[in-house]
Formats: C-alpha cells, sequence, structure tokens
C-alpha cells in the first residue's frame, strides 16, 4: 500500500481571469491519490470586489470541489484570499518543512502593485500598534498584513468583459513599465528572504515552501536550507507540486495537457528528516 502523499501547490487564482484554471475540475489529475492537499495561498481572490457575487461564487465552488475530491484539504491564506482560512502558515514533516505564502516577505505585500504604497503604510501602522512581543511574533504580524490585504480592493481580477480585462490588467502589472524591474527585483530577493524569515520563525526547518512570486523554482543555498516557489497557474511561467511521502520531499513540474494539469517531470528529490 502505498504511503500517504502530501501534496503542496498555490497561486490557482480561480476566477481570475488570468488563470488557466476555468473549471476546477481540470485539477482532478492533480488530486489523484492525495491524501493531503495543501494549498499554499491565492487559491481565488476573496478581498472587496465590484462582484461580490462572483466572489461568493467562488468561495462556494472552491470549498466543495476540494472537500469533494481530497481526504484532508488545508488551505493557507494568501494575501488575494487573507480570509478564507484561519491557517496563515503550516509545519510539515515533523517541522523539516514550513509552507507559508510568501507576501510577509515584502513590507508592501506587492512590490510591483499600484497599491504597495498604500499597504507599505497600512502595514507600518498595524505593527507600530502592537507590542514589543507581539511585533515579533509570527502569527500576530501575519494578521496585521491579512488586515491590510483585505482592505485593497480586487481591480482587473474582478472585471469579467476581456478587452477591458486586458486593458485593467496591463494597467495594474506592467504599466508604468519600470514595474517589471519591481517584479525582477522581487524574483531576485525572495530566495533570501525567505531564508531570512525561516531563520527568525522556523529556524529547524531545511525547507521553506512559499509562492506569492509567480516564480517556480527551487534554490539550494549554502546555508543548508532550500526555498522551493510553486509558481502560479498564470501566465507566463507555470506551477509546481510538492510532494511529501515516506521521508522524501519530491519537486514536480505542473504540465497542462488539453485541459487538465498532471503532475509531471521530477524537478529535485530530497530526503526528508521525518516521514511527512
Amino acid at each position: 500500500m502505498p504511503a500517504p502523499l502530501t501534496r503542496i501547490f498555490s497561486d490557482i487564482h480561480f476566477g481570475d481571469r488570468a488563470s488557466n484554471v476555468h473549471q476546477l475540475a481540470q485539477l482532478d489529475p492533480l488530486l489523484d491519490g492525495v491524501h493531503h492537499l495543501v494549498l499554499n495561498g491565492d487559491t481565488l481572490d476573496t478581498r472587496p470586489s465590484e462582484d461580490p457575487l462572483h466572489t461568493q461564487r467562488c468561495r462556494v465552488a472552491v470549498a466543495e470541489y476540494f472537500a469533494r475530491r481530497v481526504a484532508r484539504v488545508t488551505f493557507v491564506t494568501g494575501n488575494h484570499d487573507a480570509d478564507f482560512s484561519p491557517c496563515h502558515h503550516l509545519d510539515l514533516a515533523a517541522g523539516d518543512v514550513f509552507a507559508i505564502h510568501g507576501d510577509i516577505c515584502f513590507p508592501n505585500l506587492v512590490p510591483w502593485s499600484r497599491d504597495a504604497p498604500i499597504a507599505a503604510a497600512r502595514i507600518e501602522a498595524g505593527l507600530a500598534a502592537l507590542d514589543a512581543n507581539s511585533r515579533e511574533d509570527l502569527d500576530r504580524r501575519l494578521e496585521v498584513f491579512r488586515r491590510v490585504a483585505m482592505t485593497l480592493p480586487q481591480r482587473h481580477q474582478s472585471e469579467h468583459h476581456s478587452l477591458r480585462y486586458t486593458l485593467r490588467y496591463l494597467a495594474d502589472t506592467v504599466w508604468p513599465p519600470h514595474r517589471f524591474l519591481l517584479v525582477m527585483h522581487a524574483w531576485r530577493v525572495m530566495p533570501r528572504r525567505a531564508l531570512a524569515l525561516r531563520d527568525r520563525y522556523r529556524p529547524r526547518a531545511r525547507f521553506v515552501v512559499n509562492g506569492h512570486t509567480h516564480q517556480p523554482g527551487v534554490w539550494r543555498l549554502p546555508e543548508g536550507v532550500t526555498v522551493i516557489n510553486t509558481g502560479s497557474f498564470t501566465l507566463p511561467l507555470g506551477a509546481f507540486a510538492v510532494d511529501l511521502s515516506d521521508s522524501s520531499l519530491r519537486v514536480r513540474r505542473i504540465s497542462r495537457r488539453g485541459r487538465e494539469f498532471h503532475p509531471d517531470a521530477i524537478v529535485a528529490e530530497f530526503a526528508l528528516a521525518a516521514p511527512a
């Protein structure tokens, strides 16, 4: 009998036209044989929207689909779905693996966003309102980040008309052009910031699994820590899955075949200190 499989992926962005997941059933092959599914943030967008009925439909669809398809599912929140779950991070494999969405690595949530200055000011104020001990507590800090995330409205994400969506998407993400440089900078600094987060809050963890920046990758850092980013189900870079089974961690590419998404080639493999 095969060992129970825990699978982690993130950033589905269900309900956003930019997502390649238009129907949740497209994910069926990714869930076959999975005992515990960890969705590591931005599964959907629950922020204030011009179309709250669409948001509510997505909430119901996501909750019902995964509950029906997987024996156990853990929704870890991201900045887009900050109120969808009370779980903001997760320890796995007896603490060897630390899963967290990753937006907490940036004091303005999303450095390339139009809302970055607003987010930075609100986060700074929220942290300043905490006492010194609470300010250093991971859960209390994440509460501030999640509260601030929920004050930022959906922009292009709530637009249904294709042309208007495209124009708003471009305005929100790539204009003015220096925003692309901000994206590149975030990609460059994310592994080291994930390491700093681990050093501060989970010094025993050898693996940090995050999403957020939509850049799938595996970084083996000289400190002996491996940072894994699971990418996203949006263009252009694709997604990875992290599989924990017995005493191994495998990073697998997620490939699209027709409309469906499948676990594909192993990108990297590591031994775990304890069974998942």
